[in-house]
């Protein structure tokens, strides 16, 4: 139902897919890369709430009607996605009971994400939210050498570039990180493991389990639901 409406679209580091206030009309489903939804602040500050990279869609809940992002999505390293309009999406999201249950895991597993980062910015030390922020990104990326600039590292904490400073200090004291040459940090997996905080592998824990369990169960053929009926002839006939 989807792969027919698919284009194949490429991003690179810190192009704006989708501004805060934008109509969502179109889902993004990545291959590859990683995609920050970046809060704006009245004072002009900017901090990230959450990562995604090929596990999930920007914009997938546009599925349940037309609305606005109350958020802006950046990538933070290059990468590719399926492009499809959210249109298109919608009616696929009527009519398909399988569609609708891999979109309601993914948004509970967002929300969990978006309630352990508010969490862990509030009660943890910067530098263990710092290590958490590196593993998530080396969790979607297929080197440990990470392309990212103090700019985007404090962007992602919500912190100034001195502060980002003198936490990698800390961090390539402790052996957790290495950078090479500017704009690329190259990471020691188990070591920075150490210096993140507790949140981050109790928060992977659960959304892997998340996934995992709950997309590998079978589910029942639901009749479609009242929105397939309201489709226009011309946009289910775009539907095989």
């Amino acid at each position: 139902m989807l792969t027919p409406h698919f284009q194949r679209v490429s991003f690179e580091p810190d192009t704006v897919l989708v501004r805060s206030g934008d109509q969502l009309d179109k889902v993004y489903f990545p291959h590859s890369g990683a995609i920050a939804f970046i809060v704006d602040m009245p004072d002009g500050q900017t901090v990230a709430t959450t990562l995604m990279g090929r596990e999930g869609a920007l914009a997938s809940l546009s599925a349940l009607g037309p609305s606005r992002s109350s958020v802006t999505a950046v990538a933070r390293v290059a990468g590719t996605a399926s492009l499809i309009s959210a249109a298109t999406f919608r009616v696929a999201y009527a009519r398909s009971a399988a569609i609708r249950h891999v979109v309601q895991v993914h948004a509970r597993a967002l929300l969990l994400q978006l309630q352990h980062v508010a969490a862990c910015n509030a009660l943890h030390r910067v530098d263990r939210g710092m290590a958490r922020w590196l593993l998530q990104l080396h969790d979607r990326v297929p080197d440990d050498v990470l392309p990212l600039t103090q700019e985007t590292l404090a962007q992602l904490l919500g912190v100034r570039r001195p502060t980002v400073t003198l936490i990698m200090s800390k961090l390539r004291a402790a052996g957790a990180i290495s950078s090479d040459r500017r704009g690329f940090v190259e990471v020691d997996r188990a070591r920075l493991e150490s210096a993140a905080c507790e949140c981050y592998a109790w928060m992977q824990r659960r959304i892997d389990r998340m996934y995992c369990q709950e997309l590998s169960t079978p589910q029942p053929d639901l009749a479609p639901t009242r929105e397939s009926s309201a489709v226009a002839p011309d946009e289910a006939d775009r539907l095989p």
